[in-house]
């Protein structure tokens, strides 16, 4: 898929994620109150995310709810998990 922007041609690539549909429903509404789409608020979380801040203070709230999250779990039983879930 291309984006047409300013003479410039912006290539987007597709990305395929499991959410909760719950959390989905709040997405969309979400993202219809501030006037842009479920794939534009990813892209901008991904973007914070992976910008590298020296400021990690500064992430966004769903980012700081997130981060700990696995603590006290054994990574390799996690892993296991998720190969039997997506295989």
């Amino acid at each position: 898929m291309y984006t047409y922007c300013f003479d410039i041609f912006i290539r987007m690539a597709k990305l395929t994620l499991s959410v909760d549909e719950r959390v989905i429903e709040r997405a969309k509404r979400y993202a219809q109150a501030r006037g842009t789409s479920v794939s534009g608020l990813v892209e901008q979380m991904l973007d914070l995310a992976a910008s590298g801040s020296d400021q990690p203070d500064i992430a966004p709230p769903i980012l700081s709810r997130l981060r700990g999250s696995l603590k006290g779990v054994d990574r390799a039983d996690y892993r296991r998990y998720l190969e039997r879930k997506f295989r």
